[in-house]
């Protein structure tokens, strides 16, 4: 369900394209491409879109509680905000694939293997 709310943003934001993501248990990540025509800024701001999708997908999760289909949740699904990072070049956007790439193992070791003291 939230790969199929994250690919409809290309579909509802016609100068966005998802370029790059992972979708983990606890969070996501995605590379967005905003291309506005001639480098201007047309279209809607990233928050209003980030808001839609976290809309989009809330609402589809409660469709699927009440199908009784996903445990209900707790005030928020998504927590408030977000990180965002422009990418500056080549070097950049490789280095921001290859750490969505490595995330899963990545959050796989730190929730089970754990050093305790």
């Amino acid at each position: 369900m939230i790969e199929e709310k994250m690919l409809a943003l290309e579909s509802k934001f016609d100068d966005l394209r998802i370029d790059y993501h992972c979708i983990m248990p606890d969070h996501i990540h995605m590379i967005v491409w905003i291309n506005h025509p001639e480098g201007g800024h047309t279209g809607p701001p990233l928050h209003s879109i980030i808001r839609w999708f976290k809309t989009q997908t809330t609402n589809e999760y409660i469709k699927l509680v009440k199908s009784g289909i996903l445990p209900p949740f707790d005030k928020h699904i998504w927590q408030r905000n977000y990180f965002e990072h422009i990418i500056r070049g080549e070097a950049d956007l490789y280095d921001i694939r290859k750490y969505i790439e490595d995330n899963p193992a990545r959050w796989f070791f730190e929730k089970h293997f754990q050093i305790k003291d």
